[in-house]
């Protein structure tokens, strides 16, 4: 498989893609209980962006920058054995070039210590990116406002988002459109949400908003438990 068909397979193509040309700023969520592989898709996500000629920040909270960097290795070598894509050090090469992983204490990540530490890469043009993705963000704190604020700086460098959030089986509140706690009361600020619901033999990836767009293409998508690699069912 070449590069070309990775991007044109990917089973994620039903999302309002990292790579579409003029979508504007968009704020995407991955939320599950832990272990379910919010991770795992947050780096194809990533990957897609990536293969699309685009330059990914991947912002890891609470995790160091050896696991981070080792999601992506992981991802590409499975890839590499499962689909045989062809040449994959030059995917590998890409990656490196364009991707930018910054680490943060749980506890130090916030909106004017991520626009500091950006300010300058966007500012001398050495990283301008694309794409972020933001794995640990801890929406249990229920503050609102640091949301709402990071939305109003990330839509300010009109790139497109994904967070990552953790949910717990104990906290059964939800939006009326399924957006589990912590997430429930936040809804307005995403564009796109999608579930991780776990079943016997698979991880299935139930799409509950998409910021207006048809979400039937989505419906039938799970995570391989066994390789959290997204596949059609």
């Amino acid at each position: 498989m070449t590069r070309e068909d990775l991007i044109k397979n990917n089973p994620l193509r039903w999302l309002n893609p990292a790579g579409q040309e003029g979508a504007g700023p968009h704020m995407g969520l991955v939320i599950a209980r832990a272990g379910l592989g919010k991770t795992a898709i947050l780096v194809q996500i990533a990957l897609d962006s990536i293969l699309r000629g685009q330059k990914v920040l991947h912002i890891s909270i609470g995790e160091g920058l050896d696991k981070a960097k080792a999601w992506y290795g992981d991802i590409v070598n499975l890839l590499t054995e499962e689909q045989r894509l062809e040449n994959p050090a030059s995917v590998e090469e890409e990656i490196m070039r364009r991707r930018m992983i910054m680490t943060f204490k749980v506890s130090g990540f916030s909106r004017p210590k991520l626009e500091e530490r950006l300010k300058d890469l966007v500012e001398q043009n050495i990283f301008v990116p694309d794409c972020i993705v933001v794995d640990g963000f801890d929406f249990s704190g229920g503050d609102r406002e640091a949301v709402r604020d990071l939305r109003e700086f990330l839509a300010g460098m009109n790139v497109r988002v994904w967070f990552s959030a953790l949910c717990h089986r104990e906290d059964i509140r939800t939006s009326d459109s399924g957006v589990p706690a912590p997430c429930h009361d936040l809804e307005e600020l995403f564009e796109t949400v999608i579930v991780l619901k776990a079943e016997p033999d698979a991880i299935k990836l139930l799409m509950v908003k998409n910021g207006g767009q048809d979400s039937a293409a989505g419906s039938a998508l799970s995570l391989d438990p066994a390789t959290m690699l997204v596949k059609e069912d």
